[in-house]
């Protein structure tokens, strides 16, 4: 009974509201706090939370080496939680004041989604030394430009705020096709008991501003692999994002599918599951760690390149076959892969 409950505790996780400099956060924790080994910190995208933007992807199968030998922290950006309680007019957080509660965790690795990939962007940049690798999935580093404010603005006015998110998270053809994805991601924004948090959030994102990523200062003291979709809203701003990079730390992984499907779908995660560990293993952690199913299965090309100033290239495929034991992609080169 006792390992049972063990489980169960494990699975759900423990929820928490922490206090931080500037106001509550909802964070669930997953596994034992334990400091010899960075915590895995999540942040989700706008019109998700922590438990629906990640669990899909944390609790699939491949990743659970991964989850037993880290602690995972899923934080809610505030008032996102489910039941969380209307916040006043002007006094929702922007994010130049979001923090993040350090607990009894020396360093994190952080994964972000969307929005949450620019605020764990920011925290890293603020806080060098607490981060020892980032993970961002369809990052846009740019404050909004005039021609897309004026947009905004238009389709406020005409669109309903799910569907003003809906185009944040998905491509025209997956809105097109409508998906079963697509349809309940609309139905459980349109029908979300904070709904005003949410809009709250989504101006708040809108409203960013530019994070000067220079390849030339090193921006990022850390580790960062950069993912985006094929044909995701933002596949311009990542590919823009990973040119500013530092290319001796930066690593950037073009999937195919959806992104959005990646994190939600039983199959999909497990070319990010495959990808995330690869990073976490040139970090140095898990170097032991066997192939997932999927890289046993099939023979997957992978091409890393990079180029300084424009004037020098390098390609070199790394073959995964079933017999494994290949030597995991080091940080040290930018790595452009298609899955």
């Amino acid at each position: 009974d006792a390992e049972l409950a063990a489980r169960i505790l494990l699975d759900q996780g423990q929820e928490h509201s922490v206090e931080t400099p500037h106001g509550v956060l909802h964070v669930t924790l997953h596994g034992t706090r334990t400091t010899r080994r960075p915590a895995i910190l999540t942040f989700h995208d706008v019109g998700l939370d922590g438990k629906s933007c990640f669990s899909p992807l944390f609790k699939f199968d491949e990743m659970q080496e991964i989850v037993k030998n880290f602690t995972l922290i899923h934080i809610d950006a505030p008032g996102q939680e489910e039941g969380a309680a209307a916040y006043p007019t002007g006094c929702y957080k922007t994010f130049e004041t979001f923090d993040f509660p350090s607990g009894s965790f020396r360093t994190v690795i952080g994964v972000g989604v969307g929005a949450g990939a620019y605020v764990l962007s920011k925290f890293t940049l603020a806080n060098p030394d607490s981060v020892e690798g980032l993970v961002l999935i369809n990052i846009d580093t740019n404050a909004r430009g005039w021609m897309d404010w004026a947009a905004q603005k238009l389709t406020s006015v005409t669109s309903s705020l799910s569907e003003q998110i809906l185009t944040h998270l998905f491509s025209q053809e997956e809105l097109s096709a409508n998906t079963e994805l697509v349809q309940a991601h609309r139905d459980r924004i349109s029908k979300a008991s904070n709904l005003i948090n949410v809009e709250l959030l989504w101006k708040t994102y809108n409203s960013r501003r530019d994070l000067n990523i220079d390849r030339s200062s090193c921006t990022f003291k850390c580790p960062v692999m950069l993912v985006v979709g094929d044909q995701a809203p933002y596949e311009d701003a990542a590919v823009e994002c990973n040119s500013k990079m530092d290319p001796t730390t930066t690593s950037f992984l073009k999937v195919t599918d959806s992104l959005t499907d990646q994190c939600q779908t039983s199959f999909l995660p497990a070319k990010l599951t495959e990808a995330f560990k690869y990073f976490i293993q040139g970090m140095g952690y898990m170097a032991s760690s066997c192939m997932t199913r999927l890289s046993r299965s099939r023979t997957t090309s992978l091409s890393s390149s990079y180029s300084m100033d424009g004037s020098r290239s390098r390609s070199r495929t790394l073959s995964q076959g079933s017999q494994g034991g290949q030597m995991p992609p080091s940080p040290s080169q930018t790595m452009e892969v298609s899955c």
